[in-house]
């Protein structure tokens, strides 16, 4: 919903202009608000306020699970622990920069993660592979250890330590707020509990180096029915919408201005911080800060030829869906695989989207790719022109072998695809001599030899 619906700009007063706030995981409905998603890269270090859900149902596919849970690919399992230490970096640095940010505790999401480990068993054709998984949890996202355990209630408490600060947010949106989880803290660290049982629901975690502070606060549905409606094919806020969005941002503005005048902390000058001040333990954590500095900087840059590498590696699966100079590309390097020289060819007459041989034979290819069908006879007329072409080449003796690799249907899942190639085109290819290779087949061929090395294997074509 987040880019269908349209917001309006809600009544706010100077102090709330004055204060930047994000929402990460949640919309509220003002333009005073910017609103970011879990997936990004945001800096949290240019905002005063931010709200953030720990909600990572974009990542989770039930296509694959294990134990019950989803169970991620190899790229939605790297995808999600990068954005949670994303945002546990983040969050934290926010806070120790005297920043508010505002949590609220969202059902606990459970899946596993591909650790990148792998176990063999057996030899050759026989060998199997066994991903070996983690479980992780949407709760990764913050800099706490909370343990939370789903339990669904709406009686809940401020302890009189939470009053003290929630108690003008409380009286506002109270009846708003539904416990998700009970948390697993001491109990004096718990600025909500439950009515019966006192179970830490809430609390205020704050730094101890600034006037920063993370409150976590039970969850809220952030839009009920009767804050959209429909107008023509998009949504829009609703009034009410807009009225709550302002009341939000009006208590969310004093809750940081109470946790800034409560600070126990007094921010550090500038002055204080120069070396004559310094103290010894300090000078050697700065040192021992610089040397974990470097490493990291050291483990990012390999972690980022790693992740190019990773997606150099699965660049033939272009094989499955691309068409184009980027289906041609792939077949170049697939049939390099299979022991080809091969390459595409290009003079001033003359241009053929792949030209490979091997000790059997020298062949001509052309390559077609459709999106929701199969490939027709055309292109076997382009193809036995590309090789007449080529034979008036004067280093060319005899006609090469045509080779037609076609992609159809190449927005579909390969299990789900109808014949590659029409009947017609078939036919055509029998008669002309022409082999006809679906793309698909050359895949499952490449990805078997990564499995399996073998030292020379000739695939006929047909």
């Amino acid at each position: 919903m987040k880019s269908e619906v349209k917001t309006g700009v809600s009544p706010l007063d100077s102090q709330q202009m004055s204060k930047k706030i994000l929402t990460i995981g949640l919309e509220l409905a003002s333009d005073a608000t910017e609103d970011g998603e879990f997936g990004s890269k945001t800096s949290l270090l240019d905002w005063d306020i931010v709200l953030f859900k720990p909600d990572i149902g974009s990542f989770v596919s039930w296509s694959d699970t294990y134990k019950g849970k989803p169970s991620l690919s190899d790229d939605r399992s790297f995808q999600l622990k990068e954005a949670c230490e994303h945002w546990r970096r983040e969050i934290k640095q926010a806070v120790e920069a005297g920043k508010t940010v505002v949590a609220f505790l969202a059902p606990v999401e459970e899946v596993y993660i591909d650790t990148g480990e792998r176990q063999y068993s057996g030899t050759g054709r026989n060998q199997r592979t066994t991903r070996i998984v983690s479980n992780m949890t949407n709760y990764s996202a913050l800099p706490a250890t909370l343990t939370p355990v789903n339990s669904t209630g709406s009686a809940m408490k401020l302890t009189p330590s939470g009053a003290q600060i929630l108690s003008p947010l409380w009286a506002e949106f109270g009846p708003h707020f539904e416990y998700k989880v009970v948390l697993g803290i001491e109990g004096k660290r718990a600025a909500i509990t439950t009515k019966i049982g006192d179970k830490p629901v809430g609390a205020i975690l704050r730094s101890t180096n600034s006037a920063g502070a993370l409150v976590l606060l039970p969850d809220m549905d952030f839009c009920p029915n009767g804050f959209v409606r429909d107008q023509g094919q998009t949504q829009v806020w609703t009034a009410e919408a807009k009225k709550f969005a302002s009341r939000m941002m009006t208590a969310l503005v004093a809750l940081d201005r109470a946790l800034h005048s409560t600070a126990q902390v007094t921010p550090e000058p500038n002055w204080a911080g120069e070396p004559v001040y310094a103290l010894a333990a300090e000078r050697e954590l700065r040192s021992a800060l610089l040397d974990a500095e470097t490493k990291v900087e050291k483990a990012q840059k390999r972690k980022e030829a790693i992740a190019q590498q990773l997606k150099d590696s699965g660049k033939l699966r272009a094989l499955l869906y691309e068409s184009g100079k980027a289906l041609e590309n792939a077949i170049i390097d697939g049939v390099r695989m299979l022991s080809f020289t091969a390459h595409p060819y290009k003079n001033a007459d003359s241009e053929f989207d792949v030209v490979f041989a091997s000790p059997e034979g020298r062949f001509l290819g052309e390559a077609e790719g459709k999106d929701n069908k199969a490939i027709n006879v055309d292109k076997l007329r382009q193809l036995a022109m590309n090789i007449h072409e080529d034979l008036q080449r004067e280093d060319v003796t005899s006609p090469a072998k045509g080779v037609l690799f076609g992609n159809g249907y190449r927005l579909i899942s390969p299990g789900e695809r109808d014949s590659q190639f029409t009947a017609k085109c078939v036919t055509a290819a029998e008669s002309s001599n022409v082999a006809l290779v679906a793309t698909t087949n050359l895949f499952v061929a490449v990805q078997y030899l990564e499995v399996v090395p073998l030292v020379r294997t000739v695939f006929p074509l047909r």
